[in-house]
């Protein structure tokens, strides 16, 4: 086990192994399974994600039971059909993947939590777009997935990945770090180029709160998600450009956990602050749950 991103990034070096290729190592020691096995539980894995943002992303897409999010995935599919994106396709094609895979899980759909569920859309997102403009393969795709992996359970072993543990930084901030630091690995960098990316794409969403409206995983945490995939594809643009973080990437994971604890109860998932605590969001909550609940 790797109790650091630099212990990761030192073994990966001295071994000349890939980040995918040690954390599929990891599994078959501590899983018992054979490579083809682990290999094809994490294809399944991404075959969920896949269809989540074709689900959500088809005909009329979906709602959730409360109406509060649903069918922005169309809308933004939409809207790249017919016009030219502001930010460029590649990150309009990242949000609307990112926006149906989280509208599906607020429908209680099938997603796959990477690493949680409010922040299941943000490496749907960056997948979806790379796929479309780079023609990745199956293989690919599924190595960025153990990629992600084993940069986030160095994460969750220093932090947390729990927005009520340490807001929503800990959810969608790392979820962005560990798509980034996949995406360098994906595109040839090296470890120590995706140890850059983890700590921009982290330090950029540093003491990003989570206030759910009503409590619900729903707004603001859908979009949420979309700044999560666009952060990821800059981060990555930046690592693989060759700019250092002058900030290392475990010092950056340490900051996010102490500024995860400082946070005020209020700002982490107990839907009584930031967004969830303004009037809109309080009528939000009075009208699903009645009034009673409004102020709670």
């Amino acid at each position: 086990m790797f109790k650091s991103i630099k212990e990761v990034v030192d073994h990966a070096t001295e071994t000349n192994q890939s980040l995918a290729e040690i954390m599929i190592q990891m599994e078959m020691e501590t899983s018992d399974m054979t490579r083809e096995e682990v290999r094809a539980k994490m294809l399944k894995n991404l075959q969920v994600m896949k269809d989540a943002v074709k689900r959500g992303s088809t005909g009329e897409g979906v709602k959730s039971v409360t109406g509060l999010t649903g069918q922005d995935a169309i809308k933004m599919q939409k809207y790249r059909d017919n016009n030219q994106s502001l930010s460029g396709d590649a990150v309009a094609l990242a949000i609307q993947g990112a926006i149906a895979t989280n509208e599906v899980n607020a429908a209680m759909g099938l997603i796959c939590a990477t690493p949680t569920a409010g922040s299941s859309g943000t490496i749907p997102g960056v997948l979806t777009s790379l796929e479309d403009k780079f023609n990745l393969t199956d293989d690919q795709q599924v190595d960025f997935l153990f990629t992600s992996a084993l940069c986030g359970l160095v994460i969750a072993n220093n932090a947390s990945v729990s927005g009520a543990m340490g807001g929503c930084q800990a959810e969608v901030g790392s979820a962005s770090a560990i798509a980034a630091a996949a995406a360098v690995a994906t595109f040839g960098g090296t470890p120590q180029q995706s140890a850059h990316a983890i700590a921009f794409a982290l330090g950029n969403l540093l003491g990003l709160v989570c206030d759910p409206v009503a409590g619900l995983v729903e707004i603001p945490c859908v979009m949420r998600n979309t700044v999560g995939s666009g952060n990821a594809l800059i981060s990555a643009d930046l690592a693989l450009a060759g700019i250092e973080c002058k900030i290392p990437a475990d010092e950056v994971i340490e900051a996010m956990d102490k500024v995860g604890r400082n946070l005020p109860r209020e700002l982490r998932e107990t839907g009584l602050g930031g967004i969830a605590g303004t009037p809109t969001g309080e009528a939000i909550k009075a009208k699903i749950f009645g009034s009673q609940h409004a102020f709670s």
